[in-house]
């Protein structure tokens, strides 16, 4: 119950703290993949959190501490003991309850997702096969659409879609720029994080971590395509380039662009713009490894505290196999409602000497 409690507070913490590392300002976004890897861990060490909390109430960590003997015998008098107690058996219920209702909704999640954007990606492949003309000089598809965009479809068969409205409002320089940020995010394979976002949104909306988790995760990721394609291009040409398409597309209404695939200019577009012109200092290595150790923690910490009981029994000495510890293995794999007798030699190793009656002497 403790290690169950612990767990469930463990997730509160990180759920009501997480929403309060947004950041407004561009300059503070310094990492900005590994800060996506870092809300991602965060949000799936919630839900690993949530799902061993129900499973540690239902059934104590020590039963993991020993091999099968150890199952038919002590930690079954605990397991009992713990149902037998008031509210044992309902708080066990309510833990089984609680694992077995996260775990559905995650598959039901994963088979929501993975199906929308199935859909998705094929309804966009079926419009650029029927409206789009392949670029060579580009290799990019180009869609007649006089509204501008620019996105990336993920896949086997990779895909960078720009309108002919991009073609005509850009200049060469700024249409080179806008490819490199796309190509960035296939090289990067962001379209996963944002999976694994949209998946771990989907199974808890409720909390405040994960509410709008894949719009910060989108956010993010566009920082860092900006980062990737500002190596091998002038950034202030990128950042025109941004509030160009964006400007365009203020106010009229144009091909929206799919909510599975990433775009050159979408929402934040004047926070990039500010960090495109006034780039950040970058982490230093000690910085960096920080960073990396929170991804890494947030994935242990909801193990080590499910396991920590475990740990501990598996430290203490063992149990001397006696004959008593064999009558009391004998009656916790037994029904509840049987009794087996102890075995004969410890019937007489239990009998109790009574002395021989003495004659009674009359008196004279």
């Amino acid at each position: 119950m403790t290690v169950g409690l612990a767990l469930l507070a463990y997730a509160a913490i990180v759920s009501a703290a997480g929403p309060l590392a947004r950041h407004t300002d561009g300059s503070l976004v310094r990492a900005p993949r590994l800060q996506a890897l870092l809300l991602l861990a965060a949000s799936w060490s919630v839900l690993t959190a949530l799902i061993l909390a129900g499973l540690t109430v239902a059934m104590p960590g020590t039963a993991l501490s020993g091999g099968l003997s150890d199952l038919l015998g002590a930690c079954i008098l605990r397991v009992r003991a713990a149902y037998a107690t008031p509210g044992g058996a309902a708080a066990a219920g309510a833990g089984l309850t609680m694992s077995g209702a996260i775990a559905l909704r995650v598959a039901w999640a994963l088979l929501a997702v993975s199906r929308a954007r199935r859909a998705e990606g094929r309804r966009q492949r079926i419009v650029l096969a029927l409206c789009g003309r392949r670029a060579s000089e580009l290799d990019v598809t180009v869609l007649d659409h006089p509204q501008p965009a620019a996105y990336c479809l993920p896949g086997r068969a990779r895909t960078v879609v720009l309108t002919t409205g991009t073609l005509t409002l850009l200049t060469r320089q700024q249409v080179a720029a806008v490819l490199a940020h796309e190509h960035a995010h296939l090289q990067a394979r962001h379209h996963r994080l944002l999976g694994w976002a949209a998946l771990v949104s989907r199974v808890l909306p409720e909390l405040p971590l994960t509410r709008d988790l894949p719009r910060r995760v989108r956010s993010l990721l566009e920082m860092h395509a900006d980062d990737l394609a500002a190596r091998h291009h002038d950034p202030r040409t990128l950042a025109t380039a941004l509030v160009a398409v964006a400007t365009a597309r203020s106010g009229a209404a144009s091909a929206q662009e799919p909510s599975s695939v990433l775009g050159a200019a979408g929402r934040d577009t004047a926070l990039r713009v500010r960090r495109l012109l006034e780039p950040p200092v970058a982490l230093s290595a000690r910085r960096r490894r920080v960073f990396q150790t929170g991804v890494a923690a947030f994935g242990a910490v909801p193990l080590l505290l499910a396991l920590t009981p475990a740990a501990v029994a598996a430290s203490q000495p063992p149990i001397k196999r006696t004959a008593e510890f064999a009558v009391v293995r004998q009656v916790a794999v037994a029904p509840l409602n049987s009794f087996a007798p102890p075995p004969r030699s410890m019937a007489k190793a239990h009998q109790v000497a009574v002395p021989a009656p003495q004659p009674r002497v009359g008196h004279q």
